[in-house]
Order: C-alpha cells, then sequence, then structure tokens
C-alpha cells in the first residue's frame, strides 16, 4: 500500500521519462548529423579523433557522436609582432614593429592540422618570422637598414616562405612599420645622410654647369660656323664681282682692239680718211701762233674737184 509522501517508484518513473528521453536522444541524433562549412573555411572531418576528410563551403552530413567538425580559415590572416629584438652587422641594437599577411594552403588542410593543429600560427609561423628576421637583419650594417629597408623586407620575406612553404602556410607579404635604433646612433644617420644630400647637391650642380658650359661652347662654335659661311659667301659675292668686272673690262678691250683694227684696215685702204677726219676734228679757228715751217691745217683743195 502506496502512504503518502514517498517517492514515485523507479518503474513509474522510468516509465514517465522514456518516451521524453528518447525525443530528446532522437533530437541530438538529427541535430548532429548535419553541419554547415562558411565561405573562407574548410572543415577537417574527424572521426574518433583522427582526421577523415576535409569539407568545402556548404551543408554537408556526418555520423552523430562519432564524427566531428573542425573549421579552419583560408582567408589572409595577420599576425603582428611588436618590438622584435635585433642586431645589424656591425652590432647595432634595433627594434623593429612588424606584421605578415598570410594564409593556409586549403589544400593542405588535413596536414597542417595533423601536425600543428589550429594553433599552426604560434607553434611554427611566429618562431619562423623572428628566426629568420634576426637572421637577415644581421646581414645588413645599420646604414644599409636605413637605405636599403625595401630590399631588407623583400629578403625576409623570401626567407620566411622557404622556412613555411612545406608546412602549408602562404606568406603573401611582410611589412616592417618601424625601425627603432638608440638615439645617437639615428642621429648619426641623420647627419651622414644629410652630408650624402649635399654631396648630391654639389654633384648635380657641377654636372649642370658641365651642361651650361657644353650649351655656351656649342652655341660659340655654331655662331663661328655661320660667321665663316658668311665670310665664305661674302669672298665668293666679290670674287664673282670681281670675275665680272673683268670679264666686262676684257670684252671692252675686245670691243676696242676690234675697232681700231677696223679703223687702221680702213685708214690703209683710204688715206684721205686721215684727212677727213682730221677736217671733222678742226673747229675752224686758225691758230694764234705758227711754229716756223709748221702746217696750216686745211684741207688740200685739188684743181678741177
Amino acid at each position: 500500500m502506496k502512504r503518502s509522501g514517498d517517492s514515485p517508484s523507479p518503474p513509474a518513473v522510468l516509465s514517465k521519462i522514456g518516451p521524453i528521453g528518447a525525443i530528446f536522444a532522437g533530437a541530438v541524433v538529427v541535430l548532429s548529423s548535419w553541419y554547415t562549412i562558411d565561405e573562407g573555411e574548410v572543415g577537417v572531418v574527424l572521426r574518433n579523433g583522427a582526421v577523415l576528410d576535409v569539407a568545402g563551403p556548404g551543408l554537408h552530413f556526418k555520423l552523430p557522436i562519432i564524427d566531428n567538425v573542425v573549421s579552419l580559415s583560408t582567408r589572409t590572416e595577420k599576425l603582428n609582432l611588436p618590438e622584435v629584438a635585433a642586431y645589424s652587422q656591425d652590432i647595432q641594437a634595433a627594434f623593429l614593429n612588424m606584421s605578415v599577411n598570410y594564409r593556409i594552403n586549403a589544400g593542405q588542410a588535413t596536414e597542417i592540422y595533423a601536425k600543428l593543429g589550429v594553433n599552426f600560427a604560434d607553434r611554427i609561423l611566429m618562431p619562423a618570422l623572428l628566426d629568420r628576421t634576426k637572421a637577415v637583419f644581421g646581414r645588413y650594417n645599420a646604414p644599409s637598414i636605413v637605405g636599403e629597408r625595401a630590399k631588407l623586407v623583400a629578403d625576409i620575406t623570401d626567407s620566411l616562405r622557404e622556412a613555411v612553404t612545406e608546412e602549408g602556410i602562404i606568406i603573401e607579404s611582410v611589412q616592417i612599420e618601424n625601425i627603432d635604433f638608440s638615439d645617437a646612433f639615428e642621429q648619426a644617420i641623420e647627419q651622414r645622410m644629410q652630408a650624402e644630400v649635399e654631396v648630391t647637391r654639389l654633384r648635380q650642380n657641377l654636372e649642370r654647369e658641365k651642361v651650361q658650359a657644353e650649351i655656351r661652347r656649342t652655341a660659340a662654335q655654331g655662331q663661328a660656323d655661320s660667321t665663316v659661311v658668311q665670310a665664305r659667301a661674302e669672298a665668293d659675292s666679290r670674287a664673282l664681282q670681281a670675275k665680272a668686272e673683268a670679264d666686262a673690262l676684257r670684252l671692252r678691250g675686245e670691243a676696242e682692239a676690234d675697232s681700231i683694227r677696223a679703223k687702221g684696215l680702213a685708214m690703209k685702204e683710204n688715206p684721205a680718211l686721215i684727212e677727213l677726219i682730221r677736217a671733222e676734228r678742226w673747229d675752224g679757228r686758225l691758230p694764234q701762233t705758227m711754229v716756223p715751217g709748221g702746217a696750216m691745217p686745211f684741207i688740200e683743195m685739188t684743181p678741177g674737184k
């Protein structure tokens, strides 16, 4: 006989819990039999803790309880490392503020998880970055670090890629935001850079003076050449003028000679022509004085003519 205040018997409790438990267990089984992977991620499927497969973005199904899924990001991630201590080749201490952009190779997701787990950046990327940065930094002296910073970053990037590529980590870029040397060294570097700038300025001035001198020399040479050409042109002009005058004189002389020869031939053939010329040239006046024995200027008149 059941007394007041007594707890329900175990069979009665089980008879009430049984349907509820079955419904709950069924819900758990149904809900744990599917999963989704977001874009920019891959899912590493584990069965009883062992790597089974890799799932891409989308809806997937798995065995309840015995299967588990771990998501790994395939997006570009950024790892910051403030105040990385390093020494240059000439034993100058420096602190670097650095960062690296990286992502995983989705095709190696199972190997990455099996070897490194989800904390692969802390386990392999950060130590490799510190080690390669110090090694490459130590190959540069301090002045070259200041003047060849881009080359330093490129060398660190290449060295880091060699260290982690086989692990399935892809290095996209390395940045050095700041390199902090001691105040005294930075002041010395600044003075040296100012001196180099001054030397460069003086060299540029010298080159400018050389160019200007060459321009002046070329201009003077051009002017001299122009003067020579002008002088030659004037000389040629004078030579042509003299030749023309000489030809004119020669032609006049030849003409006068021809005229004289013609006159002489005419006088030879007609002696009376001489008297005619005298008469033509006589002005009709008799001379005021007579030279004894001189002839009177007149034309002889032949009787009967």
